[in-house]
């Protein structure tokens, strides 16, 4: 088994602890730190499947390295939200994680991945308030774990600005107006447990925020909290397999937790996807 570390995360436990607890009943383990990965995954070449400890920004790279070798891929989810465990129902418990990661005859799940201008991910990429609200989040997940993200979006709704945008769907013209967000989504999980709702398999979905009030705001957390952002009227739900984002005045976006500069973004989908370890 390759174990692949992020030596940055705060919440994760020692690689040689995680080591200790995968290899219980008898696995190799090699320990690979996540900067380390050349885009092939050379380092891990001959391992029989791949667990990645880390937060969902972690997941993405690696899923891409395991969709690459034809291997399956677990997640040891030791970040501050976890939304891609949640959302595919992999334990967050540490000693859960570890036993089915080193299970030899576990099943596998379908799973889909996307890119953001080269960028692997399996959640979300977004702009708008969530970008805000993950710069805010930054100063309080020590000491608050996943409530950093709901401090983070009362600061961004506090504070942030309606932005221009324009989305394409397979080339198409869907939306071009001010919106307060757009969210592309695989498995549509985002900040800590929201989610945009009814997400489709070989697609990837699309929800968009229009301007409005800020007290409408409320409304808007309440909806992505209870993964029904996408049955609220006036946003606007799109799918298709190449999106196109153009935002004005803004151009990072929130990629699985990471910040990066990717506007205009161009997503797409990597078929056929990859395989997750699941209970």
């Amino acid at each position: 088994m390759a174990l692949v570390v992020n030596p940055r995360s705060q919440a994760a436990p020692d690689p040689d602890e995680l080591e200790q607890r995968l290899a219980r009943d008898g696995a190799e383990i090699a320990i690979t730190a996540i900067g380390e990965l050349d885009s092939g995954g050379a380092q891990i070449a001959g391992a029989d499947r791949i667990a990645v400890a880390g937060g969902d920004g972690s997941i993405g790279p690696c899923a891409q390295i395991a969709q690459e070798l034809g291997i399956p891929l677990a997640v040891i989810p030791v970040g501050t939200a976890n939304d891609f465990a949640r959302a595919k129902g992999l334990p967050l418990d540490l000693d859960e994680a570890c036993a089915l990661a080193r299970e030899p005859d576990a099943t596998t799940s379908h799973a889909d991945l996307a890119e953001i201008d080269g960028r692997p991910f399996v959640n979300a990429a977004s702009a708008g308030l969530s970008v805000i609200a993950a710069r805010e989040a930054r100063a309080h997940k020590s000491t608050l774990g996943p409530l950093a993200y709901a401090v983070g979006a009362l600061e961004a709704g506090r504070t942030a600005s309606p932005l221009r945008c324009r989305v394409l769907c397979d080339g198409n013209e869907r939306y071009a107006g001010r919106v307060w967000q757009v969210v592309v989504g695989v498995t549509g999980a985002f900040g800590g447990g929201s989610a945009i709702g009814d997400s489709a398999e070989r697609r990837v979905d699309v929800a968009v925020v229009p301007a409005g009030s800020r007290l409408g705001l409320v409304r808007r957390a309440y909806a992505m909290r209870a993964g029904k952002l996408t049955a609220q009227d006036d946003v606007a739900h799109l799918r298709g397999k190449v999106i196109d984002v153009e935002v004005d005045g803004q151009r990072a976006f929130n990629v699985d937790g990471e910040l990066c500069d990717c506007a205009p973004a161009h997503v797409t989908l990597r078929p056929p996807g990859f395989a997750v370890v699941t209970p």
